[in-house]
This record gives C-alpha cells, structure tokens and sequence, in this order.
C-alpha cells in the first residue's frame, strides 16, 4: 500500500505539472501575437516598400 500512494503522489504531481505547463503554453502563444502590433506591421510593410513614406506616417500618426 505505501508503494502505491507513492505513485499515487507522483501522478499527481505530473498531472499538475501537465495542467501548468498547457496554461503557460497557450498564454505564451497569445502574448507573441499581440507583442507584434500595428506599428511593427507598418513598419515591415514599409521596409518591403508596400506602402510609402506618407502612408506610414498616416499609420504611426493613427496609432499612436
């Protein structure tokens, strides 16, 4: 019986290693979507040259 509950604990334990573990993950895949805003967009947009000087100042101008 006491080799069972110290299983029983170590089961437990991974279980709530498992519960932590998938919250931190979904939480840290939300923050990377939003860390990356507007202005970064704008930005990359710029840099590929979709959009031009004044269209990114409007943007910047908007968002800010």
């Amino acid at each position: 019986m006491m080799f069972f509950g110290g299983w029983m604990w170590l089961l437990w334990i991974v279980i709530i290693g498992l519960i932590v573990w998938g919250v931190v993950a979904f939480t840290r895949r939300g923050e990377s979507t939003t860390k990356r805003g507007s202005l970064e967009i704008a930005k990359e947009r710029y840099a590929r040259g979709e959009i031009n000087k004044e269209e990114f100042e409007q943007i910047k101008k908007d968002i800010l």
